[in-house]
């Protein structure tokens, strides 16, 4: 093993046991290498001569460009739009997305964790959470409602095995399930919660994340080694007053030794920029000698996963994530936009309870993001989406034998009404079907 990646070890075990034996054989090997990158940061700061250290072509005091590509970057100096960036992002956007974090968090005023590291959007945070915690047939434990694209991140890619419990009571999220979950699990487990939920658009209660985090807690007390993911790829987006405001990162970080917290998120879904690909992965520490050692390695076991991965996420992307997030009108920007999506959400709440549809469809609770689901009755999902799509041109996705999901995000309200109409009308229709066979 590398001498650096031994270094970052003890410093990690010695501060954390339990956050060491997290790591998988991966993780453990992972370091960032004092190589070209350290030195040519030595150089930037100490070459006042000629500096001839980093693979880029410059001209004058910049990068050479191509006035083709100049042209179309209007407000961005070239160097912040077409240089490399450091492998854990802008010094300046990890600092002022840290700032965010805790004014629009305040659980996270009264815990210790890291500086945000930049990644290609939450995807690749994902993927790299993986990288350090996940050996194959380890343990990831969901609600068994979830994006698909976990499997290929953990399962197809990492051999890893997802494990789920049920989402929902009839009232709201399954607190009880998990907390059976848990303690029916290994002794290493994975916790991925995702709120506001994709599929099914819901953001729990105050009450059912602290319910979340005694389970958590219990399960800890009783020799379980627990890293908590938060992928709160939605956060912000939450339409009704009794969920929960704040990520449940800061509710559950810093509960025990034995409880590790990962938060990711990001600009795409909270700055509305999807294709800049800009998130940021945040370490939430567990009780330990000295937290900023502990966090400081990790962060450079982080380091090395992406400079061993993608090199570091896109320049240009965080140049402008940035700028949006320092000017005086993003704060209304982003309520004008959030108007919108609640006042869809809420016509979708409108139309889709009625009596008439019961039926067709039971609804999954929803008050946040972008989507919703319904459980349609007598029908095949799959046959379902087929004959809307194929015979009246309507798109939806179906999640396995009985659940259709719904982006309201993408659809205007006045659409609300008839789209919920058709997929009723094509439901009576397959079920008469069904009957005739």
């Amino acid at each position: 093993m590398n001498p650096l990646a031994e270094e970052l070890n003890r410093q990690i075990e010695s501060q954390s046991p339990d956050a060491y034996a997290l790591l998988s054989a991966r993780g453990r090997a992972l370091y960032f290498p004092k190589g070209i990158l350290s030195q040519t940061a030595e150089a930037r700061e100490k070459a006042h001569r000629f500096n001839a250290t980093i693979g880029e072509a410059t001209e004058g005091d910049g990068p050479m460009a191509l006035p083709s590509v100049l042209s179309h970057i209007q407000g961005i100096a070239p160097a912040d739009a077409l240089r490399y960036a450091p492998a854990a992002g802008k010094p300046e956007l990890r600092r002022v997305w840290r700032e965010k974090q805790l004014e629009e968090n305040p659980a996270m005023r009264d815990c210790k964790f890291g500086n945000p590291i930049v990644t290609s959007a939450i995807t690749h945070g994902l993927s790299l959470v993986g990288d350090l915690f996940l050996d194959p047939g380890d343990r990831i434990l969901l609600p068994d409602k979830l994006w698909g694209n976990y499997r290929l991140i953990y399962e197809v890619r990492l051999g890893a095995r997802i494990d789920t419990f049920n989402t929902y009571t009839e009232s709201g999220f399954d607190v009880a399930a998990l907390r059976e979950a848990l303690a029916n699990g290994p002794e290493k487990t994975m916790l991925l919660l995702n709120f506001p939920n994709n599929p099914t658009g819901y953001m729990p209660t105050r009450d059912e994340v602290l319910g979340m985090r005694d389970a958590v807690l219990e399960a800890a007390e009783a020799g379980k080694r627990v890293l908590v993911v938060t992928d709160d790829a939605y956060f912000g987006l939450i339409y009704e007053d009794e969920a929960i405001k704040e990520s449940p990162f800061g509710l559950l970080s810093g509960i025990h030794p034995r409880v590790l917290t990962v938060k990711l998120d990001g600009a795409t879904k909270e700055l509305f920029v999807w294709g800049l690909r800009c998130g940021f992965l945040t370490y939430g520490a567990p009780p330990a000698v000295d937290a900023d050692v502990l966090l400081n390695a990790l962060e450079k076991k982080i380091m090395g996963a992406i400079r061993g991965g993608v090199s570091n996420s896109p320049q240009l992307s965080q140049s402008l994530v940035l700028a949006a997030l320092q000017s005086d009108q993003v704060g209304a920007e982003r309520e004008e936009k959030f108007n919108i999506l609640k006042s869809r959400a809420q016509k979708v709440r409108e139309v889709v309870y009625r009596e008439k549809y019961s039926p067709s469809w039971d609804v999954y609770p929803f008050n946040a993001g972008y989507f919703m689901c319904i459980r349609v009755k007598g029908v095949d999902a799959e046959d379902l989406r087929i004959h809307l799509l194929e015979r009246y041109g309507v798109g939806l996705i179906s999640i396995g034998k009985t659940d259709i999901r719904v982006a309201f995000s993408c659809l205007e309200e006045v659409d609300v009404e008839p789209l919920f109409e058709v997929v009723h009308e094509t439901i009576r229709e397959l079920q008469a079907r069904e009957a005739r066979s």
